[in-house]
Protein backbone atom coordinates (compact mmCIF):
# COMPACT_ATOMS: atom_id res chain seq x y z
CA UNK A 1 0.00 0.00 0.00
CA UNK A 2 0.99 3.66 -0.26
CA UNK A 3 1.71 5.59 2.92
CA UNK A 4 3.31 8.87 3.91
CA UNK A 5 6.82 8.31 5.24
CA UNK A 6 9.52 10.53 6.73
CA UNK A 7 13.09 11.13 5.67
CA UNK A 8 15.63 13.77 6.60
CA UNK A 9 15.86 15.89 9.73
CA UNK A 10 12.18 16.36 10.50
CA UNK A 11 11.25 19.15 8.11
CA UNK A 12 7.97 18.99 6.22
CA UNK A 13 9.93 18.62 2.98
CA UNK A 14 10.96 15.16 4.19
CA UNK A 15 7.43 13.77 3.88
CA UNK A 16 6.90 11.53 0.88
CA UNK A 17 4.52 8.86 -0.42
CA UNK A 18 6.05 5.41 -0.70
CA UNK A 19 5.25 1.72 -0.55
CA UNK A 20 4.69 0.27 2.92
CA UNK A 21 3.38 -3.12 4.12
CA UNK A 22 -0.38 -3.24 4.52
CA UNK A 23 -1.40 -3.91 8.13
CA UNK A 24 -3.32 -7.05 9.04
CA UNK A 25 -6.23 -6.85 11.50
CA UNK A 26 -5.82 -8.56 14.85
CA UNK A 27 -8.59 -10.81 16.22
CA UNK A 28 -10.74 -7.90 17.44
CA UNK A 29 -9.71 -5.37 14.81
CA UNK A 30 -11.05 -4.32 11.43
CA UNK A 31 -9.07 -3.27 8.36
CA UNK A 32 -10.27 0.00 6.85
CA UNK A 33 -9.64 1.33 3.34
CA UNK A 34 -8.87 4.90 4.30
CA UNK A 35 -10.77 7.56 2.36
CA UNK A 36 -9.36 10.49 4.32
CA UNK A 37 -7.32 11.45 7.35
CA UNK A 38 -6.65 14.80 9.01
CA UNK A 39 -3.57 16.72 10.12
CA UNK A 40 -2.98 17.30 13.83
CA UNK A 41 -0.31 19.14 15.81
CA UNK A 42 0.85 15.78 17.12
CA UNK A 43 1.71 14.75 13.55
CA UNK A 44 4.05 17.71 13.23
CA UNK A 45 5.71 16.92 16.55
CA UNK A 46 6.14 13.26 15.57
CA UNK A 47 7.63 14.30 12.23
CA UNK A 48 10.12 16.45 14.15
CA UNK A 49 11.05 13.57 16.44
CA UNK A 50 9.47 15.20 19.50
CA UNK A 51 6.44 12.91 19.95
CA UNK A 52 7.28 9.27 19.21
CA UNK A 53 4.44 6.75 18.82
CA UNK A 54 3.69 4.59 21.85
CA UNK A 55 5.09 1.02 21.92
CA UNK A 56 3.34 -1.21 19.40
CA UNK A 57 1.77 1.65 17.44
CA UNK A 58 2.26 2.18 13.72
CA UNK A 59 5.20 4.50 12.95
CA UNK A 60 3.14 6.03 10.15
CA UNK A 61 1.72 9.47 10.95
CA UNK A 62 -2.01 10.00 11.39
CA UNK A 63 -4.18 9.80 14.51
CA UNK A 64 -7.57 9.55 12.83
CA UNK A 65 -9.23 8.36 9.66
CA UNK A 66 -12.51 7.61 7.92
CA UNK A 67 -13.18 4.90 5.36
CA UNK A 68 -14.86 1.58 4.64
CA UNK A 69 -14.28 -1.76 6.36
CA UNK A 70 -12.63 -4.20 3.94
CA UNK A 71 -11.67 -7.04 6.31
CA UNK A 72 -12.40 -8.14 9.85
CA UNK A 73 -10.38 -10.00 12.46
CA UNK A 74 -11.25 -13.56 13.44
CA UNK A 75 -13.19 -12.48 16.55
CA UNK A 76 -14.56 -9.14 15.31
CA UNK A 77 -18.36 -9.09 15.06
CA UNK A 78 -19.42 -5.45 15.29
CA UNK A 79 -18.80 -4.39 11.68
CA UNK A 80 -19.30 -5.97 8.27
CA UNK A 81 -17.51 -5.46 4.96
CA UNK A 82 -18.49 -2.14 3.41
CA UNK A 83 -19.49 -0.37 6.63
CA UNK A 84 -18.46 3.28 6.81
CA UNK A 85 -16.47 4.06 9.95
CA UNK A 86 -14.19 6.68 11.44
CA UNK A 87 -11.98 6.48 14.47
CA UNK A 88 -9.04 7.49 16.61
CA UNK A 89 -5.72 5.76 15.92
CA UNK A 90 -2.40 5.40 17.73
CA UNK A 91 -0.87 6.00 14.30
CA UNK A 92 -1.20 4.86 10.70
CA UNK A 93 -3.82 7.26 9.35
CA UNK A 94 -1.64 8.66 6.54
CA UNK A 95 -1.96 5.43 4.58
CA UNK A 96 -4.24 3.62 2.16
CA UNK A 97 -5.24 1.13 4.87
CA UNK A 98 -5.40 1.24 8.66
CA UNK A 99 -6.45 -1.13 11.42
CA UNK A 100 -8.60 -0.17 14.40
CA UNK A 101 -10.16 -2.08 17.29
CA UNK A 102 -13.77 -2.81 16.42
CA UNK A 103 -15.07 -1.10 19.57
CA UNK A 104 -13.06 2.06 18.94
CA UNK A 105 -14.46 2.52 15.43
CA UNK A 106 -17.44 4.87 15.18
CA UNK A 107 -20.24 4.95 12.60
CA UNK A 108 -20.28 7.86 10.18
CA UNK A 109 -23.03 10.31 11.21
CA UNK A 110 -25.99 10.40 8.84
CA UNK A 111 -25.54 12.75 5.91
CA UNK A 112 -21.80 13.15 6.41
CA UNK A 113 -19.15 12.35 3.81
CA UNK A 114 -16.11 10.24 4.63
CA UNK A 115 -13.64 13.15 4.21
CA UNK A 116 -15.73 15.29 6.53
CA UNK A 117 -15.93 12.48 9.09
CA UNK A 118 -12.14 12.16 9.09
CA UNK A 119 -12.07 15.50 10.93
CA UNK A 120 -14.16 14.16 13.82
CA UNK A 121 -12.33 11.64 16.01
CA UNK A 122 -9.23 13.34 17.40
CA UNK A 123 -10.57 16.82 18.08
CA UNK A 124 -14.03 15.82 19.30
CA UNK A 125 -12.71 13.08 21.58
CA UNK A 126 -10.04 15.42 22.95
CA UNK A 127 -12.55 18.21 23.52
CA UNK A 128 -15.16 15.91 25.08
CA UNK A 129 -12.63 14.40 27.47
CA UNK A 130 -11.31 17.82 28.50
CA UNK A 131 -14.68 19.48 28.98
CA UNK A 132 -16.69 16.74 30.62
CA UNK A 133 -14.43 14.00 31.98
CA UNK A 134 -11.68 16.28 33.30
CA UNK A 135 -13.20 19.73 33.87
CA UNK A 136 -16.70 18.41 34.64
CA UNK A 137 -18.25 21.34 32.79
CA UNK A 138 -21.92 21.79 33.66
CA UNK A 139 -24.82 23.44 31.86
CA UNK A 140 -24.92 27.12 32.70
CA UNK A 141 -21.22 27.35 33.51
CA UNK A 142 -18.82 29.54 31.57
CA UNK A 143 -15.72 28.15 29.86
CA UNK A 144 -12.80 30.06 28.35
CA UNK A 145 -11.28 28.20 25.40
CA UNK A 146 -7.89 29.33 24.17
CA UNK A 147 -7.09 28.88 20.47
CA UNK A 148 -10.80 28.89 19.79
CA UNK A 149 -10.37 28.61 16.03
CA UNK A 150 -8.13 25.53 16.20
CA UNK A 151 -9.40 22.04 15.48
CA UNK A 152 -9.92 21.17 19.14
CA UNK A 153 -11.09 24.71 19.87
CA UNK A 154 -13.86 24.64 17.26
CA UNK A 155 -14.99 21.22 18.49
CA UNK A 156 -14.93 22.37 22.12
CA UNK A 157 -17.05 25.44 21.37
CA UNK A 158 -19.73 23.27 19.80
CA UNK A 159 -19.71 20.58 22.49
CA UNK A 160 -19.82 23.13 25.31
CA UNK A 161 -22.76 24.92 23.70
CA UNK A 162 -24.50 21.59 23.13
CA UNK A 163 -24.17 21.01 26.88
CA UNK A 164 -25.70 24.41 27.62
CA UNK A 165 -22.53 26.16 28.78
CA UNK A 166 -21.49 29.70 27.88
CA UNK A 167 -18.33 29.94 25.78
CA UNK A 168 -15.66 32.61 25.68
CA UNK A 169 -12.62 32.20 23.44
CA UNK A 170 -9.27 33.73 22.63
CA UNK A 171 -8.35 33.91 18.95
CA UNK A 172 -6.82 36.34 16.48
CA UNK A 173 -9.22 39.05 15.35
CA UNK A 174 -9.65 37.56 11.89
CA UNK A 175 -11.06 34.37 13.37
CA UNK A 176 -13.58 35.92 15.77
CA UNK A 177 -16.49 35.72 13.35
CA UNK A 178 -15.95 31.98 12.83
CA UNK A 179 -15.89 31.38 16.59
CA UNK A 180 -19.03 33.44 17.09
CA UNK A 181 -20.82 31.46 14.38
CA UNK A 182 -20.09 28.29 16.34
CA UNK A 183 -21.59 29.72 19.52
CA UNK A 184 -18.91 31.75 21.31
CA UNK A 185 -20.57 34.69 23.08
CA UNK A 186 -17.34 36.60 23.77
CA UNK A 187 -14.19 36.67 21.64
CA UNK A 188 -10.89 38.06 22.91
CA UNK A 189 -8.08 39.09 20.57
CA UNK A 190 -5.01 37.59 22.22
CA UNK A 191 -2.74 39.82 20.13
CA UNK A 192 -4.13 43.13 21.34
CA UNK A 193 -5.91 42.28 24.61
CA UNK A 194 -4.82 40.82 27.94
CA UNK A 195 -7.38 38.04 28.33
CA UNK A 196 -6.95 38.00 32.12
CA UNK A 197 -7.89 41.68 32.31
CA UNK A 198 -10.88 41.12 30.02
CA UNK A 199 -12.09 38.22 32.16
CA UNK A 200 -11.57 40.18 35.37
CA UNK A 201 -13.56 43.16 34.11
CA UNK A 202 -16.34 41.10 32.51
CA UNK A 203 -16.88 38.95 35.61
CA UNK A 204 -16.43 41.68 38.24
CA UNK A 205 -13.30 39.90 39.40
CA UNK A 206 -15.00 36.54 39.95
CA UNK A 207 -13.35 34.69 37.05
CA UNK A 208 -14.54 31.74 34.97
CA UNK A 209 -15.10 28.18 36.23
CA UNK A 210 -13.25 26.36 33.43
CA UNK A 211 -10.35 27.10 31.07
CA UNK A 212 -9.05 24.92 28.22
CA UNK A 213 -5.48 25.82 27.31
CA UNK A 214 -2.96 24.78 24.65
CA UNK A 215 -0.22 27.39 25.19
CA UNK A 216 0.98 26.37 28.68
CA UNK A 217 3.90 28.47 29.97
CA UNK A 218 3.05 31.97 28.65
CA UNK A 219 -0.59 31.72 29.74
CA UNK A 220 -0.21 29.85 33.02
CA UNK A 221 -0.17 32.81 35.45
CA UNK A 222 -2.98 34.57 33.57
CA UNK A 223 -5.01 31.37 33.59
CA UNK A 224 -4.70 31.09 37.37
CA UNK A 225 -5.75 34.72 37.69
CA UNK A 226 -8.74 34.17 35.40
CA UNK A 227 -10.19 31.14 37.18
CA UNK A 228 -13.05 31.43 39.64
CA UNK A 229 -13.15 29.85 43.08
CA UNK A 230 -12.91 26.05 42.63
CA UNK A 231 -11.97 26.65 38.99
CA UNK A 232 -10.57 23.96 36.70
CA UNK A 233 -7.72 24.42 34.23
CA UNK A 234 -7.18 21.70 31.62
CA UNK A 235 -3.92 21.84 29.66
CA UNK A 236 -3.94 19.95 26.36
CA UNK A 237 -0.69 21.09 24.74
CA UNK A 238 2.55 22.96 25.38
CA UNK A 239 2.65 25.10 22.27
CA UNK A 240 4.04 28.17 24.03
CA UNK A 241 6.71 26.44 26.09
CA UNK A 242 7.19 24.26 29.15
CA UNK A 243 8.96 26.54 31.65
CA UNK A 244 7.79 29.66 33.44
CA UNK A 245 8.12 31.37 36.80
CA UNK A 246 4.74 31.39 38.50
CA UNK A 247 3.04 32.48 41.70
CA UNK A 248 1.31 29.34 42.94
CA UNK A 249 -0.74 31.06 45.63
CA UNK A 250 -3.97 31.24 43.56
CA UNK A 251 -4.06 27.43 43.35
CA UNK A 252 -4.36 27.22 47.14
CA UNK A 253 -6.34 30.37 47.83
CA UNK A 254 -8.95 29.67 45.15
CA UNK A 255 -8.88 25.86 45.50
CA UNK A 256 -8.00 25.44 41.84
CA UNK A 257 -7.50 22.19 39.96
CA UNK A 258 -4.82 22.06 37.26
CA UNK A 259 -4.98 19.05 34.95
CA UNK A 260 -3.13 17.90 31.87
CA UNK A 261 -3.90 15.12 29.44
CA UNK A 262 -3.04 13.49 26.15
CA UNK A 263 -5.13 10.80 24.49
CA UNK A 264 -2.55 8.85 22.54
CA UNK A 265 -1.05 7.01 25.51
CA UNK A 266 -4.37 6.22 27.19
CA UNK A 267 -5.27 2.57 27.59
CA UNK A 268 -7.62 1.03 25.01
CA UNK A 269 -10.57 0.54 27.43
CA UNK A 270 -10.43 4.25 28.31
CA UNK A 271 -10.49 5.27 24.65
CA UNK A 272 -13.35 2.89 23.88
CA UNK A 273 -15.41 4.27 26.76
CA UNK A 274 -14.64 7.82 25.64
CA UNK A 275 -15.62 7.08 22.04
CA UNK A 276 -18.93 5.59 23.18
CA UNK A 277 -19.67 8.54 25.47
CA UNK A 278 -18.95 10.97 22.64
CA UNK A 279 -21.14 9.00 20.24
CA UNK A 280 -24.08 9.09 22.64
CA UNK A 281 -23.65 12.80 23.34
CA UNK A 282 -22.75 14.26 19.95
CA UNK A 283 -23.74 11.88 17.14
CA UNK A 284 -27.46 12.81 17.17
CA UNK A 285 -26.52 16.50 16.86
CA UNK A 286 -24.01 15.71 14.11
CA UNK A 287 -26.63 13.72 12.19
CA UNK A 288 -29.08 16.63 12.48
CA UNK A 289 -26.44 19.08 11.27
CA UNK A 290 -26.71 20.98 14.55
CA UNK A 291 -22.95 20.73 14.98
CA UNK A 292 -20.34 20.00 12.33
CA UNK A 293 -16.57 19.60 12.13
CA UNK A 294 -14.96 22.81 10.94
CA UNK A 295 -12.72 22.10 7.95
CA UNK A 296 -10.38 24.78 6.66
CA UNK A 297 -9.67 22.85 3.48
CA UNK A 298 -9.34 19.40 1.94
CA UNK A 299 -6.16 18.43 0.10
CA UNK A 300 -5.00 15.26 -1.65
CA UNK A 301 -2.55 13.16 0.36
CA UNK A 302 0.14 13.93 -2.22
CA UNK A 303 0.12 17.51 -0.88
CA UNK A 304 0.95 16.43 2.67
CA UNK A 305 4.03 18.66 2.81
CA UNK A 306 1.95 21.72 1.98
CA UNK A 307 -0.69 20.64 4.52
CA UNK A 308 1.88 20.45 7.31
CA UNK A 309 3.32 23.83 6.38
CA UNK A 310 -0.16 25.31 6.37
CA UNK A 311 -0.91 24.09 9.88
CA UNK A 312 2.44 25.37 11.11
CA UNK A 313 1.54 28.92 10.01
CA UNK A 314 -1.45 28.99 12.41
CA UNK A 315 -3.46 30.51 9.55
CA UNK A 316 -6.09 27.77 9.48
CA UNK A 317 -9.53 27.69 11.07
CA UNK A 318 -10.48 24.16 12.07
CA UNK A 319 -9.03 21.10 10.39
CA UNK A 320 -6.96 20.32 7.31
CA UNK A 321 -8.18 17.04 5.78
CA UNK A 322 -6.07 14.82 3.52
CA UNK A 323 -7.98 12.72 0.99
CA UNK A 324 -6.71 9.46 -0.51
Amino acid sequence: MMAVQIQGDGGSEGLYLGAYPRPEPGPYEVLVAVAATAVNRADILQRQGKYPPPPGASPILGLEMAGRVVATGSMARRWTIGDRVCGLLDGGGYAAYAVIHEDLALPIPEGMSLPEAAALPEVYMTAYQALFWLADLQAGERVLIHAGASGVGTAAIQLARLKGAEVWVTASAGKHEACQALGASRTIDYRSQDFAEVVKEATDGKGVPVILDFLAAPYFQQNLASLALDGRLVMLALMGGIKTEVNLAPILLKRLRVMGSTLRNRELPYKIALAEALREFAWPALSRGQIRPVIDRMMPIAQVTEAHRLLETNATTGKVVLTM
